[in-house]
């Protein structure tokens, strides 16, 4: 029905930069709120950023000024840039989108399969 799927993590040492990548596909007839969460072991899956379809963005408090999110609504695709990436930023970081689906009245929620993130020296 419907994929995401996300590209772009691994392993970068402090400071350095990532860019991530996800793309929807399937019977899409319109994307709704797209974002990034990310689960580090040990812990819950939190909220990274979230873009509207008209560019409204959220952050959490903890990557703002650091992080931006952004989104190409022609491609069905979200991205993430990540600067001055610190060791605590280390996780697995999810896609999600709220989708409505080709011939249905309601909004679902998708995840993609989770890509890794690790930044150490």
């Amino acid at each position: 029905q419907v994929q995401l799927v996300e590209s772009g993590g691994g392993l970068v040492q402090p400071g350095g930069s990532l860019r991530l990548s996800c793309a929807a596909s399937g019977s899409i007839f319109s994307i709704n709120v797209m974002g990034w969460y990310r689960q580090a072991p040990g812990k819950q899956r939190e909220l990274v950023a979230s873009i509207t379809r008209s560019g409204s963005t959220n952050y959490a408090d903890s990557v703002k000024g650091r992080f931006t999110i952004s989104r190409d609504n022609a491609k069905n695709a979200v991205y993430l840039q990540m600067n001055s990436l610190k060791p605590e930023d280390t996780a697995v970081y999810y896609c999600n989108a709220n989708i409505f689906v080709m011939g249905s009245i309601s909004l679902t929620t998708y995840w993609g399969q989770g890509t890794q993130v690790t930044v150490s020296s």
